[in-house]
């Protein structure tokens, strides 16, 4: 970072405030800058807290937060401005005195960016307009209708270019805030900052990576039974899981299954089964050392190669890849 001293970084929590969206970013920055010093070098990051007005911040948790700065304070400005979500955010986006004095807050800052649904205030400043955002993928609809000019990316784990970016639920944050680090201060203490903290410095795949029965839970008046038929198909990935086989066991005809269960789990049965294959595939591949064409087996896929594409499909990375991703960060940072 070409500046004389730390680098100012505001952390903006609207009550109540996702506690880990704070908490997460902070720990990041405050590694850097223990293991900075450690190294006989200067801190580099200045971390500090703001809110709607100065003192006790709430949070989703129940446990407070104390917020050094207003951020209807003229005068506040940062070198980075990170927005944190949880419900306040959502709610925030809708005052418009607050999301003017966020703008005012955002403009003076040389890097702008949201953790999770920071993004709706954000969006709401208008700076994201004609953009590529994302957000937690259990808000993408919600924010889309309320920001039809932003360009949702519903994969994304964090995007960005230049000077706006945003990031995906939560433990997303600690993702974007080490690529923070590695761009501020190269890939060698961004990596060590992983290490200490225990997480990816790169977790692979993005926001379709999370288990297939999270995203897609049953709805609608036949949710018992359908949220049974997902836990059984769960638990028998290599068997006949054909529209066919499945529309017996509810004694449906497949024509009726294929609607009802779209309905109820917002995705059609042949992309449901392959997504909990992938499920397991991934629990497969970085528990065990089982051949690729074994775990391909065990979960139902013809044969490896329908795995492999099945992989790029839903998590852009193929199964050797996500393998060596997952064990690169635990052992062999220098």
């Amino acid at each position: 970072m070409p500046e004389a001293g730390p680098h100012r970084i505001l952390i903006v929590g609207l009550p109540p405030a996702q506690m880990l969206d704070i908490t997460g970013p902070l720990d990041v920055f405050t590694a850097a800058n223990e293991l900075s010093t450690a190294a006989g070098r200067p801190a580099p990051y200045e971390v500090g807290l703001a809110a709607p007005s100065a003192g006790i911040l709430a949070t989703t948790s129940g446990i407070a937060l104390q917020a050094k700065y207003s951020i209807f304070d003229a005068a506040l400005d940062a070198g980075t401005v990170l927005v944190a979500g949880g419900r306040g955010a959502r709610v925030a986006a809708e005052d418009a005195r607050l999301v003017a004095a966020l703008a005012g807050l955002c403009e003076r800052a040389r890097r702008v960016a949201s953790i999770c649904t920071g993004a709706f205030p954000l969006a709401a400043t208008g700076m994201l307009d004609g953009r590529r955002a994302t957000t937690h993928w259990a808000h993408f609809d919600e924010f889309s209708a309320r920001f039809p000019s932003v360009d949702i990316d519903r994969d994304a784990l964090f995007v960005g270019a230049g000077k706006f970016h945003t990031s995906a639920g939560i433990t997303a944050g600690i993702d974007f805030s080490l690529s923070l680090v590695e761009h501020d201060l190269g890939s060698e203490l961004a990596r060590a900052v992983a290490r200490e903290l225990v997480v990816f410095m790169k977790r692979p795949g993005g926001q379709s990576q999370f288990s297939t029965r999270l995203m897609h839970a049953a709805t609608g008046d036949q949710r018992e039974r359908f949220d049974a038929l997902a836990h059984w198909m769960a638990e028998h990935v290599s068997e006949n899981l054909s529209i066919e086989a499945l529309a017996a066991r509810l004694a449906m005809s497949p024509r009726n299954f294929v609607r009802r269960f779209t309905a109820a789990m917002q995705v059609t049965p042949g992309k449901y089964v392959q997504m909990l294959r992938i499920d397991e595939a991934r629990r497969l591949l970085t528990e065990g050392d089982l051949p690729v064409a074994q775990v391909a087996a065990r979960c139902g896929f013809h044969s490896a190669e329908a795995m492999r594409i099945g992989f790029q499909r839903q998590l852009h990375t193929s199964p050797s890849e996500f393998r060596d991703r997952f064990r690169s960060v635990g052992g062999d940072v220098p």
